[in-house]
């Protein structure tokens, strides 16, 4: 069993308020998203593990159990080209929870007509496999948003 925490402060939205239609279909996973306080910041690890995906606008953690959780800083940020993130791992380096992975201003996202809404998935999970899925609220970096059996 992994608990998965939020890598962010801000508000969950959950997946189907995603303006991105792969992730508010949950075709890349089920999970939750989370509309980020404004203002520099640092995107944490929701999870102990290996990073094995690394890019400035998103990163995948697996942990002990083999389960990889997606974080992906905004919604088609890619477009961005790494400005305004910054690395602060390497893909390969093993983290622990809640330690700050990506500096980043999801202000500064939103400025640059993207959006700053973070999805945050269980990949290749069902969405059977995940309980107390938090989809509203407000939420702090770290706290609990989901369980994946």
């Amino acid at each position: 069993m992994t608990d998965v925490t939020s890598p962010l402060s801000g508000h969950v939205v959950g997946l189907s308020a995603v303006p991105d239609p792969v992730f508010a279909g949950a075709m890349v996973g089920p999970g939750t998203a989370i509309d980020p306080e404004r203002g520099p910041s640092e995107a944490v690890s929701p999870v102990d593990g290996l990073v094995v995906s690394l890019h400035p606008h998103a990163y995948v953690v697996v942990d002990a159990e083999g389960h990889g959780v997606l974080t992906h800083l905004g919604i088609d940020t890619v477009q961005l080209n790494g400005e305004g993130f910054e690395l602060l791992v390497d893909k390969g380096d093993r983290v622990t929870r809640g330690q700050p992975l990506v500096r980043w201003n999801p202000g500064a996202v939103e400025q640059a007509g993207k959006s700053p809404v973070c999805p945050v998935v269980a990949l290749e999970a069902t969405g059977e496999s995940l309980s107390d899925l938090v989809e509203s609220g407000d939420v702090q970096s770290g706290e609990a948003l989901f369980r994946w059996e």
